[in-house]
């Protein structure tokens, strides 16, 4: 994108600024025209409901930034004292999610996320933040050992979806996305889910079964991907802008119609360009939620909770006597 070409362009003229040269006008220059184009293209002021001038399709490409915070990016500016915890216990430790215990606020939680990485190597090492069933056990397995303790559960949620291969399926990727819906239904402590980059499938569905499910501007939220539902109802996958506008997979779009409960507002241009900016408005909202979420009986939270997701959608009923 346009923003990242003229930070490269500002940096380099930084590192020729070091050798003698004065380029202090033209690095001004640059900076005022990267100002300008943020102003040009995102709402300065953030709203309880964030509408911007991006395309749906801009956003795409946002939410899957590879300089977009991660998880243990918000796990290390977030909490504190954090103990990672590995394995399902059945079969293997999935690196594609991270898992463990870690104080927030003073208040002990567990964590769950989804986790890529910065480079082909770790990329490799976490399958580009796609699961296998161990890793949805896993995540299982430490979100019980909470609701055992009384800890609230934080989930962070950035995955294209779970693992497709033949592997997978041979473990039941099915029954592990399908079990730990199920669970999260009944799970006695308050949940609370962020979508922080690609909200991909079921796979992102396993993690975000909560009391809260919030979503930062610019990351998605959708059943499939835009090349997924390109090449299935256009039978070109290079019709993916056009999709993506018709998902309605947006934070905004998706705020209108119920599935999240708050849009965490990025800076202009993107949480990678600010990212203390977006890690300290998220963990405001955290913070007031999870506050919320603690007084409530838990035979409460959990009716709300399932009351929350049974309203999603339009269904209309049909009268018995029309049927015959």
């Amino acid at each position: 994108m346009i923003y990242e070409e003229l930070q490269r362009q500002i940096e380099q003229l930084r590192i020729l600024s070091r050798n003698g040269l004065d380029l202090s006008e033209e690095i001004a220059q640059l900076e005022a025209k990267l100002a300008a184009l943020k102003r040009q293209t995102v709402a300065p002021a953030p709203s309880p409901s964030p509408a911007t001038e991006l395309d749906d399709w801009e956003r795409v490409k946002l939410a899957r930034h590879p300089k977009r915070p991660y998880t243990l990016d918000y796990i290390k500016s977030l909490t504190e004292d954090f103990y990672e915890l590995h394995g399902d216990r059945l079969y293997g430790d999935d690196a594609a999610i991270v898992t463990g215990l870690a104080r927030f606020e003073g208040q002990t939680v567990v964590i769950v996320g989804t986790q890529k990485g910065r480079d082909a190597t770790e990329n490799v090492k976490r399958n580009f933040g796609m699961p296998h069933p161990e890793g949805y056990r896993k995540a299982l397995r430490v979100m019980k050992l909470g609701e055992r303790f009384g800890f609230p559960v934080i989930t962070l949620i950035d995955t294209p979806g779970a693992y497709p291969g033949v592997g997978a399926e041979e473990r039941n990727i099915g029954g592990a996305l399908a079990q730990n819906i199920y669970e999260l239904f009944h799970l006695k402590v308050p949940v609370i889910a962020t979508i922080i980059g690609e909200g991909g499938s079921g796979g992102a569905i396993a993690l975000a079964v909560g009391d809260r499910v919030l979503m930062l501007e610019n990351a998605i939220y959708s059943v499939i991907t835009p090349e997924g539902c390109a090449a299935i109802l256009f039978r070109d996958a290079t019709k993916a802008p056009e999709a993506a506008r018709a998902l309605r997979l947006t934070a905004p779009h998706l705020l209108r119609l119920g599935v999240i409960d708050e849009v965490i507002p990025e800076p202009p241009g993107g949480a990678h360009l600010e990212p203390e900016m977006t890690l300290g408005t998220l963990k405001e909202a955290l913070q007031r939620h999870l506050c919320e979420l603690l007084a409530l009986p838990v035979e409460l939270l959990l009716r709300q909770r399932r009351e929350k997701f049974q309203k999603m959608g339009v269904y209309e009923e049909i009268p018995e006597s029309s049927l015959s």
